[in-house]
């Protein structure tokens, strides 16, 4: 069974690509949350400058892989490249939907 990806997922996808930060966190909820590295960050403000800053660091490229639905959750396996030790990785990146919007994403 093929799975769509959710619209705001689409949308955090797009904007990640375009390198709009803003347009990014505007997919989340207000007080969404994302996990990474072991930090959190919480509310759209904190998760459009965690992403600038990850930009930044790594000028990383996200390639979407497959989707999943697990326990009320959609898990995206992507694949991601940039400047970091062992490029390119694959990882599961987690979202938790709710009201059209991203509630969490945990990415690891």
């Amino acid at each position: 069974m093929t799975i769509s990806i959710p619209a705001p997922i689409s949308s955090y996808y797009a904007a990640e690509q375009a390198g709009d930060f803003g347009a990014l966190a505007g997919c989340f909820a207000p007080d969404g949350t994302l996990r990474d590295e072991g930090q959190l960050q919480t509310g759209r403000a904190a998760i459009a400058a965690w992403m600038a800053d990850a930009k930044r660091r790594y000028n990383h490229r996200t390639e979407v892989l497959g989707i999943d639905e697990q326990d009320g959750s959609f898990v995206v396996s992507v694949r991601v490249a940039g400047n970091f030790p062992n490029s390119p990785v694959t990882l599961e990146q987690r979202f938790r939907l709710e009201d059209d919007r991203i509630r969490r994403l945990e990415i690891g």
